[in-house]
């Protein structure tokens, strides 16, 4: 056992003093100190020796490898974790030199170009934009898009009210579907309608999610509207906006205000699947709300986040830096 116990620290100083990377590193730990490495299971075999002297000797033995390996781990840890900050600090240095220059003319935010570039893929595909407000009644905002009161669906929306009129009827709006009802009140049918805008929603900020942030809703009404006119719909946007490398499919899901409903995914050149939004035919009590009579007309809804189509066709890893302010990031695009 003492000839193994050196073979493997041995073993593992050699792997250190030759790693390139901290992650080298962490592996040597792993394979070797770790729960299941290599002088782990060596020291679970302790007690198979016959006598104790050949214990208490091949457990120093054991005990020495140990603290050697970890020691040269540490050490190793150390010198990378250096340079790593070193090449961070660089790249990360700002030279504040004053530099007598015109400033740089600006431009458009990311999430801005994506909300024209939506807009204009739209309105080619033969849209109109409509707009409404970001402070709503619970009644356009929940109850006309067929979730009344105590509906379990308006838990999934996270709302901000509004001290205004009785306690509860005002809200940040959640999502801008309440504009599909104030343009079918507004405007008699056919209606071909995108609703870009800013939505809120109580939430926890992460890499995927914003308590504030952009969608852009998508309304058809006509005489025999189908299933497979959203399904075209959606694969043509995909391509316009995307690219003809890209396609579209529909998957069944659950939304009060459509009936039947469906996620829609888009498919990237590489085969990957990325889900971008939830869509639907209008549902009847969506229609009467609106003021029209679901016998007579039907359509189809959709809507995704603005934001995280920039993020997805820029590739930013998190959306909070879009919202940083940090120069080197806004210059990007």
């Amino acid at each position: 056992m003492i000839d193994q116990i050196h073979t493997v620290r041995d073993g593992a100083l050699h792997r250190l003093a030759a790693a390139t990377s901290s992650d080298d590193v962490r592996a040597v730990e792993l394979e070797v100190l770790g729960k299941k490495g290599a002088l782990t299971d060596l020291k679970a075999g302790l007690g198979k020796l016959a006598t104790i002297e050949e214990k208490k000797e091949a457990g120093r033995a054991l005990n020495d490898a140990a603290t050697q390996v970890a020691d040269a781990l540490q050490l190793r840890l150390g010198e990378f974790r250096r340079a790593e900050r070193a090449v961070q600090l660089e790249a990360e240095r700002v030279d504040l030199t004053e530099v007598m220059r015109r400033p740089g003319r600006g431009h458009a935010h990311v999430v801005t170009q994506a909300w024209q570039r939506l807009e204009d893929v739209f309105v080619g595909l033969g849209f109109q934009v409509a707009e409404g407000p970001d402070v709503e009644t619970d009644w356009y905002n929940f109850e006309a898009l067929n979730m009344p009161a105590n509906h379990p669906a308006r838990s999934m929306h996270d709302t901000f009210y509004v001290e205004h009129g009785t306690p509860g009827s005002t809200v940040l709006r959640t999502h801008t579907s309440p504009v599909q009802i104030r343009v079918m009140q507004d405007v008699p049918p056919p209606i071909y309608m995108i609703m870009p805008g800013r939505v809120f929603r109580n939430e926890t900020t992460d890499a995927t999610h914003l308590a504030v942030f952009h969608q852009l809703e998508g309304l058809v009404i006509d005489r025999g509207i189908t299933l497979a006119d959203l399904a075209g719909t959606i694969e043509a946007f995909t391509r316009a906006f995307f690219g003809e490398g890209f396609t579209s499919r529909l998957r069944p899901s659950y939304f009060p205000f459509t009936e039947p409903s469906a996620e829609f995914d888009i498919r990237t050149p590489s085969g990957e699947w990325l889900e971008l939004g939830g869509c639907g035919m209008v549902h009847p009590n969506v229609l009467r709300a609106g003021g029209l009579d679901p016998e007579e007309w039907s359509g189809f809804a959709f809507g995704f986040g603005i934001d995280r189509m920039a993020k997805e066709r820029h590739g930013i890893g998190d959306v909070r830096e879009m919202y940083s302010n940090d120069i080197r990031f806004i210059e990007q695009f």
